[in-house]
């Protein structure tokens, strides 16, 4: 045995064997190690994993709270929108509502009036009577205004853009407004035009009537010009006074509702809405409005339309038509009033009659049949108002008078309705249409124009 260990061969390999284990056992404690390691990381990474989860599904409800807080703010507003809406809605309703039931006795008033004037040859009498008419033209000026915003706030007014030629429009408020500067002692130009713009022709002389007039009532001395040229293929009308001016200041502020300057010493205030229609009418057509003016040198009113060839512009210019005809009397004629308004019936029967006309008033279509025989023969026209009792039409009652006579009689419309659709309706029947309150001698030159 003694031998065996002394075997040099033996005692080397033994003593590689402690090497060798020692060189397994930092293989193994390494493995181990690594081991642990990577269980370490992986419960660190488990843990984070958990930590993330958490913070997603608490970041997730605050994103779901906010949400919902949203959502219930946007349905705040909402309904606080159409609130708002119904509420505009109402409003213009009822302003359109109310001021055509208002237009209905100022008309029966004008009438009454005017046929009072044809009566009276006092000279007392006849002061007396201006002073009610101007009240009364103020009144309607009030109401048609008003109208005409709540129509448009409403969205019931749209424009009817098309080509149209200047010179008739411009003919027409010359013959409109010369009498109202020479009351005043102001020169009026309104200078002729060969050019054509496309814009809404009702609109459009609704703005310069607003134009023209606010320039007469704020002028004291001098006069008013009207005139239009080519500017950077534009159209521009231009309204030019020699009033008191506006300051600088002042000039946004003159646009809005129910402001307005000092008129002149024979003329009254307005009631500060001719502007703001000016300037509510422009937008919707789309049309530019500027204004230059210097304290004590007058103002000027510029207004840019679209140029329009003239060659698509109709011939047929109606108005301007009625206007340049010689009427005859009206002594003798057969008219048949349908005229639901008790007031209004008398005080246009009182009118025609003072223009000696025999005239039958009626309330319906019913009735207005039933009188075609008291009449001994066909009448030789009809006045029917638009909207009569029980949603019956004055179209409608027209057509049964027609088709009963079996005779295209002449007819025309009254009514406080200004409507485009109530303007379309006449006019597909091919009827003349007057707005309340009726101008008499508007009234009596359309009626012998329909006579003749």
């Amino acid at each position: 045995m003694t031998g065996l260990w002394q075997d040099p061969e033996t005692v080397e390999q033994l003593q590689r064997e402690p090497a060798k284990l020692k060189k397994i056992n930092a293989a193994l404690m390494s493995r181990v190690e690594r081991s642990m390691d990577q269980q370490l990381n992986a419960f660190s990474l488990f843990e984070t994993a958990i930590a993330l989860d958490r913070q997603v599904r608490d970041r997730t409800y605050q994103l779901r709270e906010a949400l919902h807080s949203i959502e219930r703010a946007n349905e705040g507003l909402y309904r606080a929108k159409q609130q708002a809406e119904a509420a505009s809605s109402l409003k213009s309703s009822v302003l359109i509502s109310v001021t055509h039931d208002l237009l209905q006795p100022l008309n029966a008033a004008r009438l009454t009036l005017s046929a009072l004037a044809e009566m009276m040859e006092a000279q007392e009498a006849g002061l007396l009577i201006d002073q009610v008419d101007r009240s009364l033209v103020t009144l309607e000026d009030l109401l048609r205004s008003l109208l005409e915003i709540a129509k448009l706030d409403a969205g019931a007014l749209r424009p009817d853009v098309r080509p149209f030629a200047l010179a008739p429009l411009f003919e027409q408020l010359r013959n409109e407004f010369a009498p109202i500067a020479a009351r005043q002692g102001l020169s009026l130009r309104i200078r002729n035009s060969p050019l054509a713009v496309s814009s809404d022709v009702m609109m459009l002389r609704r703005i310069l009537q607003n134009l023209l007039a606010n320039a007469i009532r704020y002028t004291r001395s001098g006069g008013v010009v009207m005139g239009c040229r080519r500017r950077n293929n534009r159209i521009c009308v231009q309204v030019s006074d020699t009033g008191p001016g506006i300051a600088q200041a002042q000039q946004e502020a003159i646009f809005r509702e129910f402001q307005r300057g000092e008129a002149s010493a024979t003329d009254q205030a307005g009631f500060g809405l001719g502007l703001s229609i000016v300037r509510r009418f422009a937008t919707v057509l789309g049309h530019e409005v500027r204004l230059s003016s210097q304290v004590g040198k007058g103002s000027t009113f510029v207004l840019e339309l679209e140029p329009a060839d003239l060659a698509e512009v109709s011939d047929e210019v109606h108005e301007t038509k009625l206007t340049e005809r010689q009427y005859g009397g009206l002594e003798g004629a057969k008219i048949l009033l349908v005229e639901n308004d008790p007031s209004g019936s008398e005080a246009m029967a009182a009118l025609l009659e003072g223009w000696g006309c025999d005239v039958a008033t009626t309330r319906s279509a019913a009735e207005a049949l039933l009188r075609l025989s008291e009449l001994g023969g066909a009448p030789d026209a009809v006045i029917a108002d638009l909207h009569l009792d029980h949603g019956e039409s004055g179209l409608s009652a027209i057509a049964d008078i027609r088709q009963q006579l079996k005779l295209d009689v002449p007819a025309m419309i009254i009514t406080a309705d200004y409507s485009e659709k109530a303007a379309k309706q006449a006019s597909l029947y091919g009827l003349e249409v007057l707005k309340k309150p009726v101008k008499p001698a508007e009234m009596r030159a359309l009626l012998s124009f329909l006579l003749t």
